[in-house]
């Protein structure tokens, strides 16, 4: 895919590059596949953080000649490859959605004139594609919430939510890597780690990729937690080709 990006000086040492100002998986994956080949291309000395439609390049040299850089990032846009689609991965995150987790279910089936079982139905059998990963860490940005489910998020934001807990704000879902204060709808939770300092990929899912949930009981839940907690769990995974 080739488009229109703008590229312009971000600060004294970073070039900010955007593509249009909407949320889709082929401006994503011509993001991922620029960072790719920027990241080929100069092998050190920089820091490529990438985002629903934009990506920062951060360079260490304090005396970078920014617009020069500018002209050598058009170029490698040009000559820029197709990712290797097998380099992606699908996960399947458990959730359990009882009412002791899902403490805004009700109210989002209400508004949606729907029922419960209806709304985890249609939450689980989508597939979300990872854009970024933010604002907290291990946060997954999640596209491809259906229509269906969006939802405002609250007026008064909750000073606390769980770990693990799983939302929907707007149009989009994700889940709580940390407990925090938050504005999303909660409608679950997961007892999976979305976030390790002690892992050598602290986040398991990375741009590109893509979750899917699926419903556990509670006892299912507190099994898969003990798991964790033992170090012994594994993510049910398979190869995602988007």
């Amino acid at each position: 895919m080739t488009t229109n990006v703008n590229y312009k000086i971000f600060g004294d040492t970073s070039i900010l590059v955007e593509w249009q100002p909407v949320i889709t998986k082929g401006i994503l994956r011509d993001v991922l596949e620029f960072r790719s080949k920027i990241e080929t291309f100069y092998t050190s000395g920089i820091q490529v953080t990438t985002a629903y439609n934009s990506l920062l390049v951060a360079f260490d040299d304090v005396k970078v000649d920014l617009p020069v850089e500018i002209e050598t990032l058009k170029t490698i846009y040009l000559h820029k490859s197709k990712l290797n689609v097998s380099n992606y991965k699908l996960w399947k995150i458990p959730v359990c959605y009882d009412d002791e987790f899902g403490i805004d279910l009700k109210e989002i089936a209400a508004e949606k004139n729907s029922s419960v079982d209806q709304i985890i139905a249609l939450h689980t059998k989508t597939v979300y594609t990872v854009y970024f990963v933010g604002f907290l860490p291990g946060f997954l940005y999640l596209g491809g919430l259906p229509k269906e489910l969006t939802m405002p998020r609250k007026a008064t934001p909750r000073l606390k939510i769980e770990k693990g807990a799983v939302a929907i704000g707007g149009n989009q879902t994700g889940v709580y890597p940390v407990e925090s204060p938050g504005g999303w709808n909660i409608i679950g939770n997961s007892p999976l780690p979305f976030f390790d300092v002690t892992k050598d990929v602290p986040c398991f899912a990375k741009p590109g990729d893509a979750i899917q949930f699926y419903s556990v009981t509670k006892k299912k839940y507190d099994d898969i937690k003990t798991l964790v907690n033992a170090d012994v769990f594994q993510i049910e995974s398979e190869d995602y080709n988007g």
